[in-house]
């Protein structure tokens, strides 16, 4: 399987290790690529994008013109995990004109809507498809605060949705490469599959 990183900006290693992790339980190895130019897309199975600074993000992928490569990428139904300004990015309304929203989550986000950087905090969150919590850590985290009707919503907090799945995407208010739990990203990209005892 090969895995893109998208690495304009973020959580790249981080995210790296986490599919590694999630492809091993399941018997597969992922060849791992940093995607910072166009043309790196295409042949990739899934595809990441980590946190970071959304208007920074959403510039270098724009310039670069990797941001059509990855809606191609979505419409032909190839899994995203988008995690923190990852979910801003992948958003149908950022709520601010600085930053392009790719329109491949149908939600609108308040970013830093959980407070700013000495607001940030973890919590054990109830995932749909987990067996046990996942440990969510949210740094400078963002808000989904309206979604459409085919979006499904995979964890709350606080009666907030904080991670849903929108075909394809699943999109995350937290940062699930930042522990040793794979579980997120296995979510994402081996939904219906076993792990390999």
């Amino acid at each position: 399987m090969q895995a893109g990183v998208i690495a304009v900006q973020g959580d790249v290693a981080e995210h790296a290790a986490a599919v590694e992790a999630a492809a091993a339980a399941h018997g597969e190895s992922a060849d791992v690529v940093e995607v910072r130019e166009s043309g790196v897309v295409p042949d990739c199975d899934v595809l990441l994008m980590p946190g970071g600074e959304s208007t920074t993000i959403s510039r270098l992928i724009g310039r670069e013109g990797i941001d059509e490569e990855i809606r191609e990428h979505v419409a032909s139904g190839k899994p995203v995990l988008a995690t923190c300004a990852g979910l801003i990015v992948c958003s149908r309304d950022a709520k601010d004109d600085r930053v392009d929203a790719l329109g491949l989550v149908d939600v609108s986000v308040d970013r830093n809507a959980f407070g700013r950087q000495k607001d940030s905090f973890e919590a054990k969150v109830p995932v749909n498809g987990l067996d046990e919590p996942f440990h969510a850590v949210f740094i400078r985290a963002p808000l989904i605060d309206n979604a459409g009707d085919g979006v499904e919503t995979l964890a709350t907090v606080d009666g907030r949705p904080v991670a849903v799945r929108d075909g394809p995407v699943v999109a995350t208010a937290f940062h699930p490469e930042l522990t040793d739990d794979s579980r997120i990203h296995d979510l994402a990209f081996f939904p219906d599959r076993e792990v390999v005892a």
